[in-house]
């Protein structure tokens, strides 16, 4: 059985789809595990990566993406693995054939709306059935007989798709930025999805179709320090930097994962040509600074969470 995890944060731009796509290709290429990537974001950043504009495109035009789950009745035949495509990024191929992706489109974000909004016959049931999708994907497809590893890559808020997602996952992660937003706002995401999501599932859970896949208690995984600011001081990062890290590691102690992973404009180049840090461990952004080394040695922390689940 696959190991189900939602990488998680109700604001954008704190590295989520970067976490998710270097977590697969780090599980792929140093632990020839299998992985299957599940865009659920609108914004499908992470399948553009893992497919190519083209790709991802061919994939949206032809419907063959996670909004067709979405958009099945309770009482229709949900698609099967065709839905699934092997992800072709990297200067390596080879090294990452065991990722696959599960792409997003532009659509999803509609059909989120609609989704929410709509009811079929009873309405506790109707509820119930809305949040389990993806669970009901992974069972009737039997997914998890065919990876290791499972991550949810999930937008920036935790509406219907996201609760999706935490039904199925048996644990989360959540990328932060040391600022004072997230200082605040990581203990305010922790308590939503316990209270917001997880209990509120399991109250639906006693009057909906049981779910083998539903996962009642989705537990945190850890917190994941990116583009954090670095500078020459007694810390090695900036002022503000350092007293935001500061708070969050006396608030989440071991939950606070390491390496932290610098900010970097290699980062955000290697992703823009389609490449993990891990294939660019001789160039100046990347090799020199160890951004490439972090991202290996976080992978073997977050891995040896994950497998405890």
């Amino acid at each position: 059985m696959a190991k189900r995890i939602s990488v998680i944060n109700f604001k954008g731009g704190v590295g989520k789809t970067t976490l998710a796509l270097h977590l697969a290709a780090g599980l792929a290429r140093f632990h020839e595990s299998r992985v299957l990537l599940v865009d659920m974001d609108h914004q499908s950043s992470l399948s553009i990566v893992c497919l190519g504009a083209d790709g991802w495109q061919e994939a949206a035009d032809s419907g063959d993406t996670v909004n067709k789950i979405f958009t099945s009745s309770h009482k229709e035949a949900l698609p099967g693995m065709e839905l699934v495509r092997q992800a072709r990024f990297g200067t390596f191929l080879n090294k990452y054939q065991g990722v696959h992706i599960l792409p997003a489109s532009l659509d999803l974000d509609n059909t989120e709306i609609e989704l929410t909004a709509s009811h079929e016959g009873n309405a506790i049931q109707s509820e119930w059935n809305k949040r389990t999708l993806i669970c009901r994907w992974i069972e009737e497809a039997q997914v998890d007989d065919q990876f290791d590893y499972i991550l949810f890559d999930c937008p920036p808020a935790t509406k219907i798709v996201s609760q999706n997602a935490i039904a199925a996952s048996h644990g989360y992660l959540v990328p932060v930025v040391p600022e004072a937003v997230m200082v605040r706002g990581a203990p305010h995401l922790r308590g939503l999805i316990r209270s917001g999501i997880d209990d509120k599932l399991v109250v639906l859970a006693k009057f909906g179709r049981a779910r083998e896949i539903y996962v009642p208690n989705t537990k945190l995984v850890g917190l994941v320090v990116s583009r954090i600011q670095t500078a020459g001081g007694y810390s090695g990062y900036t002022n503000d930097h350092t007293q935001h890290l500061n708070s969050l590691e006396k608030e989440w102690g071991d939950s606070l994962l390491k390496p932290y992973i610098s900010q970097g404009v290699g980062v955000s180049e290697a992703l823009a040509e389609r490449v993990p840090v891990y294939d660019r461990s001789t160039t100046q952004n990347i090799g020199h600074r160890g951004i490439d080394r972090m991202y290996k040695q976080l992978t073997e922390n977050l891995k040896e969470r994950i497998d405890r689940l």
